[in-house]
């Protein structure tokens, strides 16, 4: 008697959250934009966000303990400080970034 195949694949992911950037998901986990906004947008955002000075001290940490040099580690260290960050920091953040659009 023959056993049915099984499919050993992995589940495929959806092709439209591949398609977008990883500093788009990024700011979006940690609510600072909404899933919505345009990529081009959002990495306006993820721009101002890099340049705030808290993320700034906290992504340094990171980065040195991690010996960061790549662009990708630049997102994964502005991930990983975001992470640090209290709600209060958050929404803190996203204060300075809405006077920053303004």
């Amino acid at each position: 008697m023959k056993h049915p195949k099984q499919n050993k694949h992995a589940p495929q992911t959806h092709p439209s959250a591949l398609a977008v950037p990883s500093y788009h998901r990024i700011l979006v986990k940690h609510g600072l934009i909404e899933k919505t906004l345009s990529i081009p947008d959002a990495y306006e955002v993820f721009l101002k966000v890099g340049a705030d000075p808290e993320v700034q001290k906290l992504r340094s940490k990171v980065a040195r303990g991690n010996k960061m040099k790549h662009v990708p580690a630049l997102y994964l260290a502005t991930a990983m400080a975001l992470q640090g960050m209290t709600k209060q920091e958050i929404e803190a953040l996203k204060l300075r970034i809405k006077e920053k659009r303004v």
